[in-house]
């Protein structure tokens, strides 16, 4: 037997440790992402407790200041007082990185300007996108790690060529829409050791049982610089003159009402637009930034049939080409539903929904499934919305 053939032999017969790696916990580095909260809290505590070489981080996003750093808003000060308190706790090292400026680069500035342009912007994805797995991925290169591992529900699998995205174990907590843009060299580097969980009952449970001050912190509701879920005034606070007030008109152009600027709709909404008392219900199906006007109709003018995505990021095995039977999420609280994927030159494609959707919103995210399977495919940007044909 060659040398070459024999190490090819041992490393077969070595046993994987639970992250995939073919030596002790002891010599394999992670950097865990610690937002502060219970599930990245967790992850850090239970590899530090497998034996594993833990290196805390927690990325310090935003101003600190009264306006934006509320309870239950990751990375706001509080939580980087929590994620350094586990790390205490389990003996690992831990560190803060200042990343406000490429935060506001990369995720709030786009987020503000997406509003202004009429879309529904989904900043989460973004902020997973640029700033975690791009930037702080890179960090943990440069640290050494033999991976980087986060408290996302949602799992990675090694398939037969590659490793695999799938949605996480327990469906009331998958994450997998705003994970979506996650490439093929990430996911390689990545690990999620949560996502196997059937409830975040277990997850509370386990960090009970490592003692975490975090055991019983609620969960982030809200967008983390967005204070009380109010967009409207952090945009306006960004964007002077965002909230210009303009016109609510029909779907010919007749004038219904008046309304407090456009940031404050999205597609789909029917309570709070001041114009009650006209018959039948109406519904803002399309924002008109450029000419301040809020567009309305019935609600048979929401339903779409063919969606148009840009910047897809495909995952899958096969060549990204012809007509593609997938599921399809176009909100983060609906289940997938039943779609053909015509993909486009210049990472676009072109989604059609077998069964059409109301509230389709530019900005929005669209994300591929596998049929008859938990794996992610990808998925893209809602760039533009078609109704369904008459």
């Amino acid at each position: 037997m060659s040398l070459d053939t024999s190490i090819r032999a041992t490393a077969r017969d070595t046993e994987l440790n639970s992250l995939g790696f073919a030596k002790p916990p002891s010599q394999t580095r992670v950097v865990v992402a610690m937002s502060g909260g219970v599930d990245s809290s967790v992850v850090a505590a239970k590899l530090h407790a497998e034996g594993y070489d833990v290196v805390g981080v927690t990325l310090q996003l935003y101003d600190h200041g009264a306006a934006l750093a509320k309870k239950g808003a990751c990375c706001a000060g509080q939580d980087i007082h929590d994620a350094r308190r586990v790390a205490e706790r389990m003996g690992f090292p831990h560190y803060v990185l200042d990343y406000e400026n490429k935060f506001r680069e990369s995720v709030i500035d786009e987020f503000a300007d997406a509003y202004l342009a009429g879309a529904t912007p989904v900043p989460c994805i973004r902020c997973n996108e640029r700033v975690k797995f791009r930037d702080l991925l890179e960090t943990a290169r440069d640290l050494d790690a033999d991976c980087m591992a986060t408290g996302h529900y949602i799992q990675r699998k090694q398939g037969d060529s590659r490793a695999e995205l799938h949605m996480a174990a327990d469906q009331n907590r998958d994450q997998s829409y705003f994970l979506f843009s996650t490439t093929q060299e990430q996911l390689d580097f990545l690990r999620f050791p949560l996502g196997h969980l059937e409830s975040k009952a277990e997850t509370r449970a386990l960090a009970a049982e490592y003692g975490l001050s975090v055991a019983d912190k609620p969960d982030s509701q809200d967008i983390c610089f967005v204070p009380n879920g109010d967009y409207a005034s952090v945009i306006e606070k960004l964007r002077p003159g965002a909230a210009d007030p303009g016109e609510i008109v029909d779907m010919d152009g007749n004038v219904l009402g008046q309304h407090r600027g456009v940031i404050h709709y999205t597609i789909g909404q029917r309570r709070g637009l001041g114009i009650g008392g006209l018959g039948d219900p109406l519904y803002v199906v399309r924002l008109e930034p450029e000419t301040r006007r809020v567009v309305v109709g019935p609600r048979a003018a929401l339903s779409t049939q063919t969606v148009n995505v840009s910047e897809v990021n495909w995952l899958g095995d096969e060549a990204f080409e012809g007509e593609i039977p997938v599921m399809v999420r176009i909100r983060s609280t609906r289940p997938p539903r039943p779609a053909i994927l015509r993909p486009l030159p210049g990472r676009r494609a072109e989604v059609e929904l077998l069964d059409p959707e109301e509230g389709v919103s530019p900005g929005q995210a669209c994300v591929f499934y596998q049929n008859d399977s938990s794996r992610v495919l990808g998925g893209g940007w809602i760039s533009l919305r078609r109704r369904k044909a008459a």
